[in-house]
């Protein structure tokens, strides 16, 4: 390759990773803008507490059962292509509960705009693969990650400042009208900018449709983290819908829900999840640079304590000075994210990693579904009965990861 040819390589790598973080921002955005406030809305349209339950529910079913989809599509018919399809799938979810305002609409349009994060992850991860080279794959997969932040941070923020003007029925509304916006922007920058699919090798090997044939070869460790990962998810998810509900101020008609001793704002609930994101984003690149050096199990080990403790520091917490720094404890959940996804693929066979992970999720999040439902039950019985038991789970999971758990690749086996 001559130097003009080099420099058009770069500039045109450039441009499809500028396209594809200005995607994640947009649609993230909109995404996030009503997300965490979903809960709030059901309860309001009258879908009541098991509404709530069933979304978050559906969230989790529809992660792991999107995943391997998503991945197989990429493959199928490129990245580019499958990034659109997803799009679109989201703004049909986001036009849909704009334009009705009742529950099972909520629920049916969830089908489509939740599953954008899932489903779109492994076409994104084979974007930054295909536009940028080997040694620079590390810096793209964590610029993704550090951007899918933003939306994070800010989207709940944009999203309670809807709701203190508008109301709750009004505001979410109208977020999803701004979700649907943004969605339209970031599918015509990601035409212009992303570089189309190159064709398909005559001699590559299709992708593999069936992710069950991958689970009969996980190794023995990778199959201890993955009880100890699930556990540890029953113990985020069981809370994880009614968050909103246990700390906000009732919506305007009332209800009798229990909630904190002081409970928050629209706004100020925004302004904790921004707390969250942003505590998360501060400790993400650099543990991922210590995890390389001194091993992952200690920073996943980490984590998992740190997913246990947020739901007995909820249960304590009597207003917001108490919150922020629960939130920021909640932030530290990403404290060992890089190593734990790490960690998979380094105990992945290396003939299917990529199919691995898939499968991996598509086990993990399809029994935690499971365990988000369950949540409603619990919370039915009493707050304090869910977040227990939630920690419970948690603390299950650490115990768990601290037997069984292994690492790979320790530093002394790599000479540092």
């Amino acid at each position: 390759m001559g130097p003009s040819a080099r420099v058009a390589d770069r500039i045109g790598a450039r441009r499809g990773i500028a396209g594809l973080l200005g995607m994640v921002v947009l649609v993230g955005m909109g995404e996030h803008m009503a997300e965490q406030f979903v809960p709030k809305y059901l309860v309001a349209l009258g879908g009541g507490l098991l509404s709530a339950a069933g979304l978050n529910a559906l969230d989790n079913l529809l992660g792991a059962l999107y995943s391997y989809p998503g991945g197989y599509l990429a493959d199928r018919i490129g990245q580019r292509r499958s990034l659109a399809v997803f799009n679109l799938m989201a703004m049909g979810g986001f036009a849909l509960v704009a334009l009705v305002p009742a529950w099972p609409a909520v629920l049916i349009g969830a089908v489509f705009f939740l599953s954008w994060s899932a489903i779109s992850l492994p076409a994104t991860m084979g974007l930054v693969a295909d536009l940028l080279p080997r040694n620079r794959r590390v810096l793209g997969v964590s610029l993704h990650a550090l951007v899918r932040r933003v939306p994070k941070a800010l989207g709940p923020v944009a999203g309670g400042l809807l709701i203190a003007l508008y109301g709750t029925v009004a505001g979410v509304r109208l977020a999803f009208a701004g979700a649907l916006l943004l969605a339209a922007m970031a599918l015509v920058l990601q035409q212009r900018l992303v570089p189309p699919d190159p064709p398909r090798s005559a001699g590559r090997r299709p992708p593999e449709p069936n992710p069950l044939r991958l689970l009969t070869r996980l190794s023995p460790p990778l199959r201890h983290l993955l009880v100890s990962d699930i556990l540890i998810r029953f113990c985020e998810q069981i809370p994880y819908a009614f968050v909103v509900l246990w700390v906000v101020v009732p919506p305007e008609q009332g209800d009798a829900l229990p909630r904190i001793a002081r409970p928050v704002s629209d706004a100020q609930f925004g302004l904790l999840c921004a707390i969250e994101q942003l505590t998360a984003v501060l400790v993400y690149l650099p543990v991922a640079f210590l995890a390389d050096r001194l091993g992952k199990k200690p920073f996943v080990l980490l984590t998992f304590v740190f997913f246990t403790l947020f739901p007995v520091a909820l249960l304590l917490a009597p207003g917001f000075d108490w919150l922020v720094a629960v939130f920021g404890l909640r932030g530290l959940k990403e404290f060992g994210e890089p190593a734990r996804k790490a960690l998979i693929m380094d105990l992945a066979p290396e003939d299917a990693k990529a199919a691995t992970f898939g499968a991996y999720y598509l086990v993990r999040d399809t029994i935690v579904a499971g365990a988000a439902f369950a949540g409603g039950l619990l919370w039915a019985l009493g707050p304090a009965t869910n977040l227990l038991t939630a920690a419970g789970f948690g603390l299950a999971g650490t115990l768990w990861f601290a037997v069984y758990g292994r690492d790979v690749n320790a530093p002394a086996a790599r000479g540092t």
